[in-house]
């Protein structure tokens, strides 16, 4: 019996050895859990035999359980390497229209050829499909679906409005406006150019044209004609009658009016701008301008034909800082100088926040949610059944895996640019493998003295 105690010593020694030299040959595996051999005694109960006098019948491995416990983060510079910080796994599937799913702690994304995020094995990472807000539309496990970073185009954006701050120069000679000429200069006194964009992306250039009214009794009045690709285009007032370059301002603002040209700013004497003249002499304080039809010619074919620009000189008299146009003894000088319009974006770069939610940006300046990725927690992760390359299955002793979405509940969150390391401590392993050596040459020991007992009773003459 103390032969088959002392080797069940031995098998739990080397069982110790094998535990504690796997997890340090994996002490640099990403997302490895170290484990931990768990053994119990052995008694063999029966009628006759007494409590007090029972021996034992050795050590027997209970169970080799895995402990969950955070590994440190490694930052690299690679947005699809992803870590968990907190409760939570990474849900894979081998085939893009598979439901084996496999859940792992390692982060080691990239792109495949079709632009799928797979880790090393090829598996699939699946994520929630987001609305266009960022929110999840739904965070089922059963609704996921394979991420994939889109290899389209940012979407480009007509100009719609543009915003002009500027000052006119006080100084400058008065000239007939019926004079005027863009391939002149001598018949306008200051000019500007914005880059504007059609419904396709498409640039075109857009020019403003100041022109200092020289009308007998008329101060401080100005003249803005515009023309978008060297080409002078219509304008509408506020009331969207057609202004025509070729006649004198009417009015601008209740009233249908007719064509008019470019619009008309006026000043106080002290140089701030005062608005639009209207019919009761009344100044208009928001004043907007909107080109027509930019026109074949000057459009892409296939863009909106009908696009509409509104120029605003926007006076705010509420703002404690107002930023109209002022007519001060200085130059000419456009202080700001902005449009809403977008070109044709290319892919520059994916975002992944706390909150899993990837977000794809564009060299527009434009980002879109794509896709937000799942994690998935378990009642007890111990109950996982371990494959290889650092994956688990959902088990009867683990529970039902529970999705959602990260830093929500009891869901850690996810960091991009960084990879969870093995939570192996190598400084503990290698003392645990000095006591699993010294438990194995005890054990070998007794059963060198039970062969020695053996021998001695063969000897027996």
């Amino acid at each position: 019996m103390s032969f088959n105690i002392a080797l069940s010593g031995v098998s739990a020694a080397q069982k110790d050895l094998d535990v504690t030299a796997n997890n340090i040959a994996n002490v640099n595996t990403v997302g490895f859990k170290e484990s931990r051999a768990e053994f119990g005694d052995v008694y063999a109960a029966s009628l006759l035999s007494g409590g007090k006098t029972k021996v034992g019948d050795g050590v027997l491995t209970q169970e080799v359980a895995q402990q969950f416990s955070q590994g440190s983060l490694q930052f690299t510079n690679t947005s699809l390497d992803l870590a968990i910080t907190g409760n939570g796994f990474f849900a894979t599937v081998p085939e893009i229209t598979s439901r084996d799913f496999s859940f792992t702690r390692a982060g080691q994304f990239k792109l495949d050829s079709d632009n799928f995020v797979v880790n090393s094995n090829g598996d699939n990472l699946l994520g929630f499909p987001v609305n266009s807000d960022g929110t999840s539309a739904s965070v089922a496990l059963s609704t996921t679906e394979p991420v994939r970073i889109p290899d389209s185009s940012g979407s480009p954006a007509q100009t719609s409005e543009v915003d002009i701050r500027m000052n006119l120069p006080a100084g400058d000679a008065a000239l007939d406006p019926q004079d005027f000429d863009p391939e002149d200069p001598l018949t306008y006194n200051a000019a500007t150019s914005v880059t504007v964009y059609d419904s396709l992306g498409d640039s075109h250039v857009m020019t403003y044209y100041f022109i200092k009214d020289n009308t007998v009794g008329v101060d401080n009045e100005w003249y803005v004609a515009t023309a978008i690709d060297d080409t002078l285009v219509d304008m509408t007032d506020s009331t969207g009658a057609d202004t025509d370059p070729t006649t004198a301002v009417n009015s601008v603002g209740g009233n249908t009016g007719n064509a008019v040209t470019a619009s008309k700013l006026i000043f106080s004497q002290g140089g701030d701008f005062s608005g639009m003249e209207t019919p009761d002499g009344l100044p208009t304080l928001d004043f907007k301008m909107q080109t027509e039809a930019l026109g074949a010619g000057i459009l892409a074919n296939g863009s909106d034909p009908t696009q509409q620009i509104s120029i605003d000189f926007n006076l705010d008299v509420n703002s404690a800082t107002p930023n109209e146009p002022t007519q001060f003894a200085s130059a000419f000088e456009v202080t700001s100088l902005e449009q809403d319009g977008l070109p044709v974006g290319r892919l520059t770069g994916i975002d992944i926040g706390p909150d899993g939610l990837v977000r794809a940006t564009f060299s527009n300046g434009t980002s879109e949610p794509i896709v937000r990725v799942a994690l998935v927690r378990f009642s007890n992760e111990q109950g996982l059944t371990q494959e290889s390359s650092t994956q688990w299955k959902e088990s009867i002793l683990s529970g039902e895996a529970l999705a959602g979405e990260a830093t929500t509940g009891t869901f850690g969150e996810i960091n991009s640019s960084a990879l969870e390391q093995a939570n192996v401590n190598l400084t503990t392993e290698l003392i645990d493998m000095i006591i699993a050596q010294r438990n194995f040459q005890a054990n070998s020991r007794a059963l060198e003295v039970n062969n020695s007992l053996n021998q001695t009773i063969l000897n027996i003459r």
